[in-house]
């Protein structure tokens, strides 16, 4: 649907570069679907997933989550530059 806004620029350009988005138009679909996935999961925590507070802490098991992936580290080869000339 085609349809005329007024956005404020500012914001549409840090929507793109959070989102990586290539155009305007995905930028703001993303940005309202983000908002209507945020409105469903605040509406299913108030739910409580239909269960009273101590079954719901009772069905959290922090042992059924995998383990925290391992993280590699790269080393540049060579000189590094932090845009300040080199000493030597």
């Amino acid at each position: 649907m085609k349809m005329t806004m007024h956005i404020d620029e500012d914001v549409l350009d840090r929507v793109m570069k959070i989102t990586g988005a290539k155009t305007k138009t995905a930028a703001v679909e993303i940005a309202l679907n983000e908002m209507a996935r945020r409105h469903k999961m605040k509406e299913l925590f108030s739910a409580g997933l239909g269960l009273t507070p101590d079954e719901l802490k009772n069905a959290f098991d922090p042992s059924s989550y995998p383990e925290e992936p391992q993280r590699v580290m790269l080393v540049a080869e060579g000189p590094v530059s932090h845009g300040k000339p080199d000493p030597a």
